[in-house]
């Protein structure tokens, strides 16, 4: 009986044993994507493929660039993603090809045509992360998760906190003062037909960060057709876009001079992959919206 139970502990003690020596990287690789589905890996990806520029730089973000084996389309930032081998876009995907790449973690721009890749993929037992980072929050957040993912951790980890202290300087630096009223701002997300966005889209979300009001907030879809006579009623004080200068935009305002933004000048353009691409860089380009809309509201302080 007590050989029996001596026994029994030896084993007992084995098992405990064994289960600590997993490292804790290898027991919990597990995290939520942003289309809300629990992602799960034995082991830290070593052989990743990006489908989405802004993707690219949240894997090089987390630290994990060197373990890309394939990546989307105008994945062009940070200078080494261009060496990486294109496996086309979610729209033109070579599925077989990717298939034969072997990869062992998938992260992909979770919206539109995109569902139908998704679900071939898992299909096919690939693990899949969809990224689709609605504001600032989710974008730190994502340079954690596929950090965890990648076993990379101690740089994404540094990397997002760096990530939100210069978000929270903005904050600081940008808010709206005691008495200070918005400065009434555009976007113009497409010019011909024109195209504005709602509260919903991020960069409505760096409009209010930066002290200023989007004149079309309240929009029912997030991206939206509207007239020009709809814009001349709003008479915003600032009108932005993405573009590398503000020639093309004030060319396409000068016929219209009594619009507040053509009148006082107030017309700018910032870097689209800034603008557009939810990964690191919005930083800069929000910085770049809140020093035009501090500028603006110098403008009409002095009149």
């Amino acid at each position: 009986m007590m050989h029996l139970r001596s026994l029994h502990y030896r084993c007992l003690i084995a098992a405990i044993l064994s289960i600590a020596a997993i490292p804790p990287s290898y027991a919990q690789l597990q995290v939520i994507d942003d289309g809300k589905r629990t992602v799960n890996l034995t082991q830290p990806a070593k052989r990743i493929i990006s489908l989405a520029p802004h993707v690219t730089e949240l894997i090089f973000a987390a630290g994990a660039g060197h373990l890309l084996i394939g990546v989307s389309e105008y994945s062009d930032y940070p200078e080494a993603a261009k060496h990486i081998t294109s496996v086309g876009n979610i729209f033109a995907l070579d599925l077989e090809r990717l298939l034969a790449l072997k990869p062992d973690l998938v992260i992909i721009w979770g919206t539109g045509n995109a569902k139908q890749l998704t679900k071939k993929l898992r299909e096919n037992k690939v693990t899949v992360f969809e990224s689709e980072p609605h504001n600032f929050d989710d974008i730190a957040s994502s340079i954690e998760r596929i950090a965890k993912l990648s076993g990379t951790e101690s740089v994404g980890v540094a990397n997002a906190k760096q990530f939100r202290d210069r978000l929270q300087n903005l904050t600081s630096t940008y808010r709206l003062k005691d008495k200070e009223k918005p400065i009434s701002v555009f976007h113009q997300m497409v010019q011909s037909p024109l195209m504005t966005i709602n509260q919903e889209h991020f960069i409505s979300k760096m409009i209010d960060l930066c002290g200023g009001r989007n004149v079309f907030a309240e929009l029912k879809d997030i991206s939206s057709t509207i007239s020009v006579e709809a814009l001349l009623a709003a008479n915003p004080e600032l009108i932005f876009s993405s573009g590398k200068d503000n020639t093309k935009l004030r060319k396409n305002w000068e016929d219209f001079p009594n619009l507040q933004a053509v009148k006082k000048h107030n017309l700018y353009s910032i870097q689209g992959d800034w603008l557009h691409r939810a990964g690191p860089r919005v930083l800069d380009a929000t910085e770049q919206l809140c020093k035009n809309i501090a500028e603006t509201r110098k403008k009409t302080q002095r009149n």
